[in-house]
């Protein structure tokens, strides 16, 4: 029997209540699967410990995380443009529960390694782009908040994990933790997930009433493609210059350690601020605008790092950068929902979300390179400098293209 108008009318919708409890679900999932990027980081010297393995070696591993989380943005943002959400939500929790698991019972590093790759880093990526995508089918008035207050739970996951995993560490081992990591992975995700299993609104895949129609741009949906992933990449070379390298950089100065880890974590819990405010702006003006905003005053942050090296300015230089960058990453799902069609969400933010990925592990690389060569930080923050120009010119081209469109609109 075919649903009656009351029947259909009672069910959640866009901005719904529903919409809402569906957000702080997604912000909680997404604050412990999280997990899966940091932990590695945290038990790296352990694990090169028990192995007897060198640095390079013990940080294959994160490599393999990351390229794990970068190829699982796309195949399961794919899949959850066929099948909903909450299905390969599901199966990505449970391979990332038991990564853990398995994790700790490996006997080599490249056992381990291999278990971050494909178990761990696919399994974490589902608490980020597939997660963004699907929570912007259910809001339209505040997409840009809730897009963002998404986003914000990778980096609540890096404030929080980090300070947890050691202690566990330094009382019971790196196995047990991975073991426990596992543990509460499984136990937590999985309900939270079973309670995501309604579909987006029907009016957000149609574009029907209710929903925000797909803006006019003057540029192909695979020209757009191309021009966010150059975006992203460059912003993410850009954006890891500080994140990967601040600790180094306040060694070399004379800082030492501490103030370095301090500023790292002032640019998370800025970042966690930015990310939020940036939904705010992008609400009133646009995702591409935001997006500009934000790349600009990070391009600036970066041109302060090179002359203000003194140890009260590098504090307050990290703050600003924090608070600049962090709202960059969540405006290109903003910019795909705006300008892609609804049904496309999953495949087009997870490609957007692997490029930033690998900007991210590109840049952290290229920036120790640049280093090796020069003896300074210098020459790499303005290598970060010309990738974040590189990002800005093409979110310039992205914004004529749309503003040109929407004047023959008119």
């Amino acid at each position: 029997m075919p649903p009656t108008v009351s029947s259909q009318a009672s069910r959640p919708g866009i901005d719904s209540a529903y919409a809402w409890m569906r957000l702080a679900i997604s912000m909680l999932l997404a604050t412990i699967g999280g997990v899966g990027m940091w932990a590695v980081v945290v038990v790296l010297p352990a694990v090169q410990a028990e192995f007897g393995v060198d640095r390079a070696a013990a940080s294959m591993p994160y490599t393999a995380t990351m390229i794990g989380f970068a190829a699982g943005n796309v195949l399961v943002g794919r899949a959850i443009d066929r099948m909903g959400y909450w299905i390969p939500a599901l199966i990505a929790a449970m391979a990332l529960g038991a990564g853990f698991l398995l994790a700790s019972l490996t006997t080599s590093i490249m056992q381990f390694t291999l278990v971050q790759g494909v178990l761990i880093g696919v399994g974490t990526s589902t608490i980020f782009g597939p997660l963004i995508a699907d929570i912007s089918h259910w809001f339209n008035r505040r997409r840009g908040v809730a897009v963002t207050a998404a986003a914000a739970g990778n980096y609540l996951a890096g404030a929080i994990w980090p300070l947890a995993i050691p202690h566990v560490i330094q009382s019971e081992g790196w196995r047990f933790t991975y073991a426990a990591i596992g543990v509460v992975c499984l136990a937590t995700m999985v309900p939270l997930i079973l309670l995501l299993r309604r579909g987006a609104p029907r009016e957000a895949i149609s574009g029907s009433s209710g929903s925000r129609r797909v803006q006019p741009i003057s540029l192909s949906p695979a020209a757009l493609q191309v021009l966010l992933v150059v975006a992203g990449l460059g912003c993410c070379v850009a954006m890891s210059m500080p994140q990967v390298h601040i600790v180094a950089y306040c060694m070399d100065l004379g800082y030492g350690v501490a103030h370095g880890a301090d500023m790292l974590s002032i640019m998370l819990a800025a970042g966690v601020v930015s990310r939020l405010a940036s939904g705010f702006i992008a609400d009133r003006i646009g995702g591409v605008k935001t997006l500009l905003i934000g790349s600009v005053l990070q391009c600036l942050s970066l041109l302060f790092y090179i002359p203000f090296d003194g140890l009260a300015s590098l504090y307050v230089v990290s703050l600003v950068f924090g608070l600049s960058q962090g709202g960059i990453v969540p405006c290109y799902a903003i910019i795909v929902r705006e300008y892609m069609p609804a049904k496309e969400a999953g495949q087009r933010v997870g490609i957007v979300m692997m490029a930033t990925i690998f900007g991210m592990a590109i840049g952290g690389w290229m920036s120790g390179w640049i280093y090796d060569l020069t003896g300074s930080y210098a020459a790499a923050f303005l290598n970060g400098i010309a990738w974040n120009l590189a990002n800005i010119l093409a979110m310039v081209l992205v914004l004529w293209k749309a503003r040109r469109s929407a004047a023959a609109v008119a």
